[in-house]
C-alpha cells in the first residue's frame, strides 16, 4: 500500500494535478495537510484529502481527518493548532486519542519524519516554500507486513534517494 502526501503548496494548482497524473496509479491514497489555499471544489484537490490549514480562507475543509488505510489509522491535521513548529508534545496528545499510526501534518514547511511512542510523524516539507532545503518535497509513503517506507520526492528531480527512511512497524493485535 502506498500514500502521496503533500503539504503547504500555497494557490498552486498545475503541480497537484501533476502529482495526481504522475501517482494516481500506484497510490491508493492522497493526502493535503492544508495551505492549498484554494476553494474546496478546484479540480486540482479532487481524490485528495484535505484538511483546513491557516492561510486556508477560501476552502472549507475539515480541521482534521482519521482515515483508515491498510489496517492503519492515518490522523492528518495542518498543525497551526498544535503548535507543531516549537513541539510535537501537543500533537502527540491529539495522535494518541486518535490511536493513530501514522501521523500527517505541514505548517512549518519543514521536511521531516520521526517515530514516537510507536507512531510515525511526518511532514512532507512544502512544494512551494520549502524551509531548510532547496528541494520541494513531498513523501510517498509505503506500507507492507513489517514495515514502513518513506520515499521523499522533489517536485522537479524526482525521488531524493539518499533521503529514503525505513521504519518498523510495531507489533499489531
Amino acid at each position: 500500500m502506498k500514500i502521496l502526501i503533500v503539504s503547504d503548496s500555497h494557490g498552486l494548482t498545475e503541480e497537484l494535478q501533476e502529482l495526481k497524473a504522475m501517482h494516481a496509479h500506484e497510490v491508493e491514497m492522497m493526502i493535503h495537510c492544508g495551505d492549498s489555499e484554494l476553494p474546496a471544489d478546484e479540480e486540482a484537490l479532487e481524490n485528495y484529502f484535505v484538511v483546513q490549514g491557516n492561510c486556508d480562507y477560501v476552502g472549507t475543509f475539515p480541521e482534521e481527518l482519521v482515515k483508515e488505510c491498510g489496517g492503519l489509522r492515518v490522523f492528518v491535521t495542518h498543525g497551526h493548532r498544535y503548535g507543531v513548529k516549537s513541539t510535537l508534545f501537543n500533537l502527540s496528545l491529539r495522535a494518541q486519542e486518535a490511536a493513530a499510526n501514522i501521523v500527517c501534518f505541514g505548517h512549518s514547511h519543514f521536511l521531516g519524519a520521526e517515530m514516537i511512542d510507536d507512531i510515525l510523524y511526518i511532514n512532507p516539507g512544502s512544494i512551494r516554500l520549502p524551509r531548510g532545503r532547496i528541494e520541494k518535497t513531498f513523501v510517498i509513503l509505503e506500507v507492507n507486513e513489517s514495515e514502513i517506507i518513506l520515499h521523499v520526492h522533489d517536485l522537479t528531480n524526482g525521488k531524493l534517494n539518499h533521503l529514503t527512511q525505513v521504519f518498523s512497524l510495531p507489533k499489531r493485535d
